[in-house]
């Protein structure tokens, strides 16, 4: 399993949070912020954007995920998301996320002490669905 060190976990969190801060969140009030790290160091992140038709939000996880695939990255060494409370991603954004790893190291950043929990995907989507599991054609 991958494993952060405590500078990039650091630098992960102070992402999440600083793109928390741009969430567009008018129905919940419940903002989030996510930033993933790729191979190279970069850090994509990315914020929720709810939507009046409830089922047309998208998570911050997708979000930051979606920016990532489109600047061309499809292998990630870790992702901070970060809440109040420092909530895991929802059951969606976690097989999302699995798409591109289960063995992503996941910090998730309670905004209101700051505290930090480290894990993996793999704990917080046990049983996943993957390619793996999709019948080959022919």
């Amino acid at each position: 399993m991958s494993k952060l060190s405590d500078r990039r976990i650091e630098q992960l969190a102070l992402a999440a949070v600083d793109v928390c801060g741009r969430a567009y969140a008018p129905y919940s009030k419940f903002e989030v912020g996510a930033a993933i790290l790729m191979q190279d160091g970069q850090v994509i992140a990315g914020c929720n954007v709810e939507n009046a038709s409830y089922g047309l939000s998208i998570c911050a996880e997708r979000v930051a995920a979606a920016a990532a695939v489109s600047a061309g990255y499809r292998e990630w060494r870790g992702v901070a998301i970060a809440s109040v409370g420092g909530v895991p991603p929802c059951g969606a954004c976690r097989q999302f996320l699995a798409e591109f790893g289960l063995h992503t190291p996941v910090v998730l950043v309670n905004l209101i002490d700051g505290a930090r929990h480290v894990c993996h995907l793999s704990e917080l989507l046990p049983s996943s669905f993957g390619a793996g599991d999709l019948p080959r054609p022919g």
